[in-house]
């Protein structure tokens, strides 16, 4: 019997619309952050929790879409048993927990952790486990200060300093509550079900009141943070475990862009073995950097801060490139320039072209901002030819484009 179970919630196709480009190709769970997929960062985090040794990832993708990613998983992690179970259609962030409350109580785990996919975090498990042990609510969050004028786009909540308890929460306010926002990583009493049932009742009652020939099935859906965590901290059930380490949100594709610093920069504190060493005949490495094996890098190429390279990428002489993801399989020509961008999996850039994006403090940003394209990181679709001497700044380019000629601040359809 295990003490500790976990559930990763990795929502559907549907989602991830804000992630496109990328997703058009990748689910974002498999998006590759620091050189392994977003979803395998939870994973290593699990993997050094005591007495946890099952993990459900629950989501509504065919299950064809992680097959392969549990195989290997399984291989990294011989430890962790993981699974992946299928909603039949989108349940809301709590809803599929309730529909998979069988398989999750199997086994009598007495506490589950519950994180959503979308996030890099630090991940501090065991003190969350440690703190939960001391006040034993029913839930335990991971929380973060962020800055002021931020604060409301997330789920804000108010705390008692000593205790910890939460004492108000609200999902994106509309004024100003609280610097204290929740992480999307909780940790949560088996008794959380009978909540969850209360939950479902009270949604059941309101819907009754109105009209009884209204509820269908499809309002089965059961939102984590509205439905659940809110008359949590009515009922003081709710407390918080805030963390000073780094946590990013990955709603946007070029939020890959921070989530891939911070765990590059997470690897170089932890010394691993993982991340590019400065050789003498070999490029000139700067900060944290991941190189893939099978990559071949020109020694005359200038990498890094905060960029990682996937498989089979080929960098010419002279190249530089900082704060960016190279996907599998790219080429970048002669004496180019890639700064703050990501470049789709396949594509081509030219000899002496640059491509870059503009650094920027949010980047939960829309990509269109009345009627302007925003400034943010540059993204590259699947399959994209930038020619030689072209410059491509603040720019998404969709899937098989060639770009002949040099482009600032559009969306290339």
């Amino acid at each position: 019997m295990s003490q500790y179970k976990a559930i990763i919630l990795v929502g559907g196709p549907s989602r991830a619309t804000r992630f496109r480009p990328l997703s058009l190709d990748v689910p974002k769970p498999l998006f590759p952050v620091a050189g392994a997929p977003i979803i395998s960062h939870h994973l290593a985090a699990l993997s050094k929790v005591n007495g946890l040794k099952e993990v459900l990832i629950i989501g509504f993708f065919e299950d064809h879409v992680f097959s392969r990613f549990i195989d290997e998983a399984s291989n990294e992690f011989p430890h962790l048993h993981i699974r992946y179970l299928r909603e039949y259609q989108s349940l809301g962030t709590a809803g599929g927990l309730y529909h998979f409350r069988d398989e999750i109580l199997r086994g009598n785990p007495q506490q589950i952790f519950v994180m959503h996919v979308d996030i890099a975090c630090n991940f501090p498990l065991n003190e969350m486990m440690e703190a939960h042990m001391k006040h034993r609510g029913l839930c335990t969050m991971l929380s973060t200060k962020v800055p002021r004028e931020q604060a409301t786009k997330y789920g804000c909540l108010v705390a008692k300093p000593d205790t910890h308890e939460v004492l108000h929460y609200v999902e994106k306010p509309e004024t100003f509550i609280s610097d204290l926002i929740s992480c999307g990583v909780y940790l949560f009493d088996i008794a959380i079900f009978g909540e969850m049932k209360k939950a479902i009742d009270r949604k059941k009652d309101s819907q009754h009141e109105e009209s009884d020939y209204l509820w269908t099935v499809s309002d089965d859906r059961l939102r984590l943070e509205q439905d659940l965590l809110r008359p949590l901290s009515e009922g003081r059930k709710l407390y918080v475990y805030v963390t000073e380490k780094f946590w990013r949100q990955i709603k946007t594709a070029g939020s890959a862009i921070p989530a891939n610093a911070a765990y590059l920069e997470k690897q170089a504190q932890e010394h691993s073995d993982r991340l590019a060493q400065q050789k003498d005949d070999g490029p000139e490495i700067i900060g944290a950097v991941y190189i893939h094996p099978s990559a071949h890098v020109d020694p005359t190429a200038k990498i890094g801060p905060n960029v990682s390279i996937g498989p089979r990428v080929t960098i010419g002489k002279g190249v530089r490139i900082k704060n960016s993801i190279i996907l599998d399989n790219v080429h970048i020509g002669n004496a180019s320039c890639i700064l703050h961008s990501v470049i789709g999996w396949n594509s081509k850039i030219g000899a002496w072209a640059r491509v870059e994006g503009s650094p920027v403090a949010d980047h939960n940003v829309a990509m269109m901002m009345n009627g302007v394209k925003s400034q943010s990181i540059t993204i590259l679709g699947k399959e994209v030819s930038v020619m030689d001497e072209s410059i491509i700044r603040n720019c998404i380019v969709l899937p098989h484009k060639e770009l002949k000629s040099s482009f600032h601040s559009e969306i290339l359809m």
